[in-house]
């Protein structure tokens, strides 16, 4: 400021001082009218008579020349510009504002590090004695500044953390009042976290998850800390809970115990239990549709596994198609029956209109319904069983049972021979 001041200053007086100059012999001049008549040796010595003045000591203001004025162009209007801040700074400035001017700039090149440098210059370490310092303890010193406890700490971790790397003196080296270099704002957010629940184990896992996603740890963690805020998003606007769904479904492949409570939800609700086979059935569906489109393999109703002819191969392309045109939020459940019923129905004429086919066919199907018969009598038994078990109904209908495998064994043997 007092550089500035001080040539705007000394330029005054100058100016002051030649024009006091320049009045004197004027003044002489007014009084006695006839001095300009004399010779210009400047004769004349009497006491009536001014000399006058040598046209070297004579001050000319500034433009007053010969030459006459140009026009004013933006130089000039550059210089008038630079002359009015030049007022400015000659102004006498508030010294209150002179303190928020410099306590901005500290805060604009270092950022958050100014305020810990406060925080580890007034804050004894923990474990020193209260006698040996003038520093004062963590919870004091929040006490002063009208703040918490918690939040004076994260300034004094941040500083601990970067005096363990080497950027910052450590806190012993330190005392009250004291100012020393500061890093670089931008370095800053690497060591302070604005949320106490970032030095935990969880926190550090949120911080690392958001990092990799792109975004601030503080907004991760903040979510993290209100679930009954989170919750409130997720019922309210749709964008959001189709996030966490998204999320969840990430999280499932590596959290087993996630995935079985979310199993035993659906389980308990009878609403979701249904929708899960509905879209497991359109899963089905699409898929048989999507076996013989793709790898152009049929199965029949019977289970086996055929050459699909060309034309039904196309038709299945055609509906799989359709379905894989739908937007994310469109039901394919309704195209994914139509699609199977068309393709079932030409699968059924595939095998009807070929005869070895239709006996192959057939046959598997007598032989799936025998396995199933098989496997169901093979599971009574009668080891364990109390007298009292057995009704005469059940001998009645193993009696029928019996009949009736009987004449299926004549048909057969009938047929065979």
């Amino acid at each position: 400021m007092t550089a500035a001041i001080a040539p705007t200053e000394a330029t005054e007086s100058a100016v002051t001082g030649v024009a006091s100059e320049e009045a004197v012999p004027a003044q002489a001049g007014s009084a006695d009218p006839g001095a300009g008549a004399g010779t210009e040796s400047g004769a004349g010595t009497g006491s009536g008579t001014a000399q006058a003045p040598d046209e070297a000591n004579i001050w000319i203001p500034g433009g007053a020349t010969d030459e006459a004025p140009g026009p004013v162009t933006d130089d000039d209007a550059a210089d008038d510009d630079a002359a009015e801040d030049t007022a400015d700074d000659m102004s006498e400035v508030s010294e209150l504002v002179a303190e928020d001017a410099r306590a901005f700039g500290v805060y604009a090149r270092t950022g958050g590090w100014a305020f810990a440098l406060m925080v580890a210059r007034s804050v004894r370490p923990g474990g020193q004695a209260a006698g040996g310092t003038p520093k004062v303890s963590a919870r004091r010193f929040s006490e002063l500044a009208g703040c918490s406890a918690e939040r004076v700490m994260r300034f004094y971790k941040a500083w601990d953390s970067a005096a363990d790397d080497g950027l910052v003196p450590q806190f012993e080296a330190l005392a009250p009042g004291q100012e020393v270099e500061l890093p670089d704002a931008d370095v800053w957010l690497a060591y302070y976290s604005s949320r106490s629940s970032a030095a935990s184990p969880r926190g550090h896992a949120i911080s690392a998850a958001a990092e990799a996603e792109g975004i601030r740890p503080t907004k991760a963690l903040e979510v993290a800390e209100n679930p009954t805020a989170l919750r409130a998003a997720i019922l309210a606007d749709p964008g959001t809970a189709e996030a966490a769904r998204k999320a969840l479904m990430d999280r499932l492949e590596e959290d087993p115990a996630l995935r079985t409570e979310l199993v035993k939800d659906i389980v308990r609700a009878d609403d979701l239990k249904k929708a899960v086979a509905a879209e497991a059935k359109t899963g089905d569906r699409v898929e048989y549709v999507r076996q013989i489109a793709e790898v152009g393999q049929i199965r029949t109703p019977a289970g086996q596994k055929i050459e699909a002819p060309r034309e039904l191969r196309e038709e299945a392309e055609r509906h799989l198609s359709l379905i894989d045109e739908l937007d994310g939020d469109e039901e394919a459940g309704e195209w994914a029956r139509e699609a199977y019923d068309s393709v079932r129905e030409l699968v059924t004429r595939t095998v009807e209109s070929d005869p070895e086919l239709r006996v192959k066919e057939r046959r598997a199907k007598f032989y799936n319904s025998l396995q199933k018969a098989t496997k169901v009598f093979e599971e009574l038994t009668l080891d364990d069983a109390e007298d009292d078990v057995f009704e005469d109904d059940m001998l009645k209908r193993l009696e029928d049972l019996q009949q009736a495998i009987a004449s299926c064994i004549s048909a057969i043997q009938a047929k065979v021979q």
